[in-house]
């Protein structure tokens, strides 16, 4: 899963599958579902994030992490291993 923040749109786009996408379906205002051929969800994005999203944070709970890496401007660490 990756999560790509466009500053000059102020668009976040979660990608959750390396798959391009066939489908698309808007589900709230700003808010858009991306298909695959066979209909499975490939991402999601947001139009307008910073106002409906705190880009500031980003946790992750209970997820099976092997890896954590971050990248671009202001990244203080590069890669971490989860623990």
């Amino acid at each position: 899963m990756k999560f790509h923040y466009y500053s000059d749109t102020d668009t976040m786009y979660i990608d959750l599958a390396e798959k391009e996408s066939a489908d698309s379906m808007e589900v709230a205002p700003g808010v858009v579902l991306d298909f695959d051929a066979e209909g499975q969800l490939v991402g999601i994005d947001i139009d307008h994030a910073s106002n409906l999203i705190d880009l500031s944070r980003l946790e992750a709970d209970g997820l099976p992490l092997g890896r954590i890496m971050l990248t671009g401007p202001g990244s203080k660490l590069s890669q971490a291993q989860a623990g």
